[in-house]
């Protein structure tokens, strides 16, 4: 699997910047593009072929997104996992 380029939606943004995770969210993000899957817990969401796979930004926090036809993961949600 190669992820191209990690793409975000206008909420997911506003998310990061109103919680203070812009910071740890770009380290994740560096990580996966530099293919270090295992460090930020790349995987995909059950079921498999769901389409939807998601990535760790800190013990709280996960990253879920799609790929789009251009190989792009398109990041849509983050979710607090421990009360999600």
């Amino acid at each position: 699997m190669k992820v191209k380029r990690i793409l975000e939606t206008k909420e997911v943004e506003r998310f990061l910047k109103s919680r203070g995770l812009l910071k740890q969210y770009k380290k994740a993000k560096r990580y996966l593009l530099e293919e270090h899957f295992l460090t930020v817990c790349f995987k995909e969401r059950r079921p498999k072929g769901s389409g939807i796979w998601y990535f760790r930004i800190n013990k709280q926090y996960r990253a879920y997104g799609m790929f789009n036809e251009n190989d792009n993961l398109v990041v849509f949600e983050i979710n607090d996992h421990q009360n999600g």
